[in-house]
């Protein structure tokens, strides 16, 4: 496996003249790739059909030129305004039937069929024009699907949309009406033309109206996706990309990467604790210059999952971000942690946004590598600190982890459109099984629930699934290791509703769950041997004797064999009791690691590396705070 770094560029924000001295320094500081293009369709085409690439052409060729591989962006995450004249009714709509206009970006509805076509036409132009240039190593479609909530849009659209993805996929009105439930509440509908978005409804809408609308508009990124890669291998050899972003689930990313070479992932991990992570007060204070110490390395291993293998970091945070709450300075190493980091877990890029800090528009507070006067910033002497680095550390395939977590974006979707609890989400319940099992010095895979490949893996951890897929079942009928499932795995058909027989339905393993409950902030039931459940408590019939019970002797774990089925949320202590204990019965070896310091292995290593504000010392050797260390396993 190469590792190299990156940088993301926009030579159409600054001097031609510049543009040689960026990319020589660039080259000085051991950065080997530049990516750009994604943001500049104005100045491909100012107006409709004049194409202006000549800068373009220059571009490529003065940082090809100076020894960079150049990934080439398709800029359709950023229509011009003219195409709003051409398109008035792209633009997507909030659930509350607001119209999402222009003025920023991602300001397009992927269910229109227009705009669709246009993205297409831009494509296949720049695929026509640069798909064997001898500076092109890899091609990024759009950029950050997802972001801004962009996957569900309420337009006429999409609307419309829908009900021919409705019609397509039961067949008949009576199928629908039946799969979805409709006799209740009168709800039932007599032809696809008469049913609209699930929004704006005087209550909840039907669950599995719901749920289709998610599949649905998951369903239209992936093929906005695909219709890209299409044109793009009609004209060029070179592997394609997407970069997806962190927390974001609205969409699958297994089938939007399927026709993808490689899963590439954006990285703020500043930015990210203080906007997308629930953790108590002094988590995040002690975090706050470094970031979670477990939120990098889960996305790093789903998009390994997503680009099966083949990963990269298109935008590493260099500095302060602009976009979040607040937006703390790294302290001084994190940048060449973050780095070491994704090129542990089997990055074979990581790039960094940006070269230079932007002095105008709306991410002019984003720090760069370069400060906007084209001074240093403190990021750029990490970087080229990793790239010697790099440059002595041996090529290595990557490795098997002991440790499988099964990860699902359709239950996602099913816990955000009927969480029984306010607080029950799916992100936060497999990453908390997650962090836990990085806080016992283990390395782990993610692998797509719909795949069932989990038949090497010592250990799987298959929380909160809500759909268990066939494929799935049939590996856990086979399977010789240790299985930690639940809670609510396989609580839901596809359709929403509640299975007969009840969950969990897994063969060998006699439990029924037979009544659940969500339990409000700050109220646990304990545990016999300790810690306790929150959030989520299950009620089992079976004739197992248990292998954990509540403190009035509930049945809070039952095991059969290679499964075992846990009936709640566990919290951080029981978490680790039942995970030390799956694995001790595995033959998979834990250890108790210092506050803050994270083991990862490759294929050849092992990676220590301190998240923490103070020293750590591991086995012999002291970590400074931001500190990164390996040695040959």
């Amino acid at each position: 496996m190469n590792r190299s770094l990156g940088v993301c560029y926009y030579p159409e924000h600054w001097p031609e003249a510049q543009w040689a001295e960026d990319a020589a320094r660039m080259v000085d500081h051991g950065i080997t790739r530049v990516r750009i293009g994604e943001f500049g369709w104005s100045r491909l085409e100012p107006h409709p059909g004049e194409m202006r690439f000549e800068w373009l052409d220059r571009a490529m060729e003065v940082l090809g030129a100076a020894g960079l591989g150049v990934i080439l962006g398709t800029p359709t995450t950023t229509p011009p305004r003219w195409m709003l004249d051409r398109h008035p009714d792209m633009l997507a709509v909030d659930a509350e039937g607001r119209v999402r206009g222009f003025g920023s970006r991602r300001h397009y509805c992927f269910s229109h069929p227009g705009y669709r076509h246009e993205a297409e036409r831009i494509t296949a132009k720049l695929a026509d024009r640069y798909g064997r240039h001898a500076h092109l190593i890899a091609w990024q479609t759009d950029n950050e699907y997802g972001c801004h909530d962009t996957v569900l849009s309420y337009s006429a659209a999409a609307r419309d949309g829908f009900r021919r993805w409705l019609a397509d996929r039961y067949g008949s009105i009576e199928a629908l009406n039946a799969a979805w439930g409709n006799v209740f509440w009168s709800m039932e509908y007599q032809r696809f033309d008469q049913i609209d978005l699930p929004n704006l409804t005087v209550t909840e809408p039907n669950p599995a109206h719901v749920m289709a609308f998610r599949r649905y508009s998951s369903d239209m990124v992936a093929l906005f996706n695909c219709a890209q890669v299409k044109l793009i291998r009609q004209a060029s050899d070179a592997p394609i990309l997407h970069n997806y972003m962190g927390r974001v689930l609205e969409f699958d990313h297994f089938e939007t990467g399927a026709d993808l070479d490689i899963a590439a992932w954006d990285s703020y991990p500043i930015g990210f604790l203080s906007d997308r992570l629930d953790a108590p007060t002094e988590h995040k204070a002690r975090y706050v210059r470094q970031g979670d110490p477990d939120f990098q390395a889960f996305h790093h291993d789903l998009y390994r999952a997503v680009g099966q293998g083949r990963w990269w970091v298109m935008e590493q945070q260099p500095g302060p971000v602009n976009w979040a709450p607040w937006n703390p300075a790294p302290l001084p190493g994190m940048v060449r942690l973050w780095t070491w980091e994704a090129f542990a877990h089997g990055a074979e890029t990581v790039s960094y946004f940006r070269w230079r800090q932007a002095p105008f528009a709306q991410e002019q507070m984003h720090a760069g590598l370069l400060r906007p006067d084209s001074a240093p910033a403190p990021g750029l002497a990490e970087a080229a600190q990793v790239a010697r680095e790099v440059a002595d550390l041996p090529e290595v395939p990557e490795a098997r982890a002991p440790i499988a977590l099964v990860f699902d974006y359709a239950s996602a979707w099913a816990w955000d459109t009927q969480p029984q609890g306010a607080d029950f989400t799916y992100f936060d319940l497999v990453f908390d099984w997650y962090r836990t099992a990085r806080e016992l010095g283990l390395s782990i895979d993610v692998v797509n629930a719909r795949d069932g490949t989990i038949g090497d893996y010592s250990v799987v951890l298959i929380p909160g699934l809500a759909t268990l897929p066939d494929a799935l079942l049939d590996a856990l009928d086979q399977f010789q290791g240790t299985a930690l499932i639940g809670p609510r795995s396989g609580a839901k058909t596809e359709e929403m509703a509640i299975p007969v027989p009840l969950p969990p339905a897994l063969a060998g393993l006699d439990v029924t769950v037979s009544a659940v409950e969500s339990l409000p902030p700050g109220i646990k039931v304990p545990l016999a041997d300790g810690g306790a459940f929150h959030r989520w408590l299950e009620h089992l019939d079976t004739s197992l004797a248990p292998r954990e019970r509540t403190c009035d002797g509930a049945p809070a774990c039952v095991t059969h064999g290679a499964l075992s089925y846990v009936a709640g949320w566990p919290d951080a202590a029981a978490r680790t009791r039942m995970l030390r204990r799956a694995c001790e019965t595995a033959g998979v070896t834990t250890q108790d690691l210092p506050e803050g310091l994270r083991l990862r292995e490759d294929g050849r290593h092992c990676f220590a590396l301190n998240y923490g504000p103070e020293p750590v010392t591991w086995r012999g050797r002291t970590l400074e705070p931001a500190g990164v260390t390996w040695w040959d396993i």
